[in-house]
């Protein structure tokens, strides 16, 4: 095939001249050719697995048939529908063959791009234990074998499935070691069935960090020991008010952040960042709206409720005698009439028998000031924010974040999928911050090239080793390192 001839894009070449750091898309998509997926799946464990397979990707077809009240009785929500390219057939085929991709990254305004998968992203959440393991590695090995030749640019994403410590490592190891991928996607959490219970709704969540089946740290330790960032890609769809069976887009609303802001949770309170510091984590196609709030509302939390500020609200410290002498003086007739019961009043929301072993709720993490808190957020939590969304921002308001903030919000373009219509788009439309005066040119390096360094180099440093980037990679992470550099995050 000849090479694609790019079409002119003026205003994408006028941003870029503009710039002195290159544009690096932490989250874009490619759309799976999958009858080569399913050659690969055939070749790993057989027609039988292909088969159950293909049942999965037909299976919008087989309820949508369905009349409402029979999709509530399975507990079967509206599930996405045309989600990708058809009008604008050029990108439809840019999703799907990597060439081409290549060929017309200058045109979108990219100069390297980490690439999720489309249909991949569904075989995480399987319940088909032969099947979610054998159709991961079938798209890892097929991800891994098309984009070869273009790893200068691009690189895609190994699919990391989580329903159990040993499955992860298996996948997280294959994916890595043989197939040679360096970037992961792993599930941010697994619904489990409560015992004895087959309806599909009647599950519980584990986000493997906190409350959790098994002892998820083995998994942290291996991304640690290959270089690995975990980034976290699941979907909120189906979960409580996102269930509907009628409107998809209903579901849609909202639900990354959901899912991301689950897991980001999970990890924070389970104490992953601590024991696991070098470790980086991106949450994706959530926006960074939710993880200004959660930060801001764990730093109210841990200021109210941390081991000693609990101790206002513990029911030993109460003053019976002073709230007796007050009740008498102020209460009415119906409560001074019933001071003798008035212990009946006092324990519901303040029982006075909490374990004391269960008191300190932040005891996995090592805070010791808001300041910790601060550092997570900052230097170890990443969160992938597509181009048009407008709270951007907020990973860069520093005068409202507490402490002054910075959360690393990463470009995550999202192109393959039905949210851009135009590739060529999408540098414009994350541009248009910086026109607006909402962002400046320092926010959006950091937001296209500074904080996606941190987060796929600071596991690996040789993570963009060979790439057109790699160059201004190393100039940024030497700057980074440095006493300058340092000052510069902490301002």
């Amino acid at each position: 095939m000849s090479p694609q001839k790019p079409r002119s894009n003026h205003r994408v070449d006028e941003i870029r001249a503009g710039l002195d750091h290159p544009i690096i898309d932490s989250d874009g998509h490619v759309i799976e050719f999958l009858p080569a997926v399913c050659d690969h799946l055939k070749e790993l464990a057989g027609q039988d697995v292909v088969d159950r397979f293909n049942v999965v990707i037909g299976s919008a077809e087989l309820t949508r048939g369905m009349d409402p009240g029979k999709k509530r009785e399975l507990g079967i929500m509206r599930m996405p529908w045309w989600g990708l390219p058809t009008r604008n057939t050029l990108d439809r085929a840019t999703a799907m063959l990597p060439q081409l991709m290549y060929d017309r990254l200058d045109e979108i305004g990219l100069d390297f791009a980490v690439l999720y998968p489309t249909y991949g992203l569904f075989t995480m959440s399987l319940d088909d234990d032969e099947v979610r393991q054998a159709a991961s590695r079938a798209f890892n090995e097929y991800q891994a074998e098309t984009f070869r030749p273009y790893g200068d640019r691009l690189t895609p994403v190994a699919i990391i499935p989580m329903h159990t410590p040993e499955e992860a490592i298996e996948a997280l190891d294959h994916a890595v070691l043989t197939c040679g991928l360096k970037a992961a996607m792993v599930a941010g959490h697994v619904m489990r069935p409560f015992a004895g219970v087959t309806h599909r709704k009647a599950r519980w969540m584990d986000t493997f960090c906190l409350d959790s089946a098994y002892d998820y740290d083995p998994v942290w330790a291996r991304f640690s020991e290959l270089g690995i960032a975990p980034t976290f890609h699941s979907s909120g769809m189906g979960w409580g008010s996102r269930d509907s069976v009628t409107n998809y887009v209903f579901n849609h609303l909202g639900n990354f952040a959901t899912a991301g802001e689950a897991i980001c949770r999970a990890l924070f309170l389970g104490g992953v960042p601590w024991r696991f510091p070098e470790l980086r984590f991106a949450f994706l196609e959530g926006g960074v709206g939710w993880a200004a709030n959660l930060y801001s509302d764990i730093i109210g939390h841990w200021e109210k409720r941390n081991p000693k500020q609990i101790q206002h609200y513990n029911p030993a410290n109460l003053d019976r005698e002073q709230l007796v002498d007050l009740f008498k003086r102020y209460g009415t007739s119906a409560m001074t009439d019933r001071i003798d019961r008035l212990g009946e009043g006092l324990n519901f929301l303040s029982e006075p028998d909490e374990d004391p072993a269960g008191l300190d709720e932040f005891s996995a993490c090592e805070i010791g000031s808001a300041e910790d808190i601060r550092k997570v957020f900052e230097q170890q939590f990443h969160f992938g924010c597509e181009a048009d969304d407008p709270m951007n921002a907020a990973a860069f308001n520093t005068k409202q974040n507490p402490l002054g903030a910075r959360l690393p919000a990463i470009f995550s373009s999202d192109i393959g999928h039905w949210d851009v219509p135009d590739m060529r788009e999408v540098l414009k439309e994350a541009w248009e911050l910086v026109d607006d005066g909402v962002l400046t040119t320092a926010d959006f390096r950091a937001f296209v090239f500074e904080n996606p360094v941190s987060l796929w180099a600071s596991s690996n440093p040789d993570f963009f080793k060979g790439t057109v980037v790699e160059d201004a990679v190393a100039k940024q992470l030497a700057a980074a390192s440095g006493p300058k550099g340092l000052r510069r995050r902490q301002a």
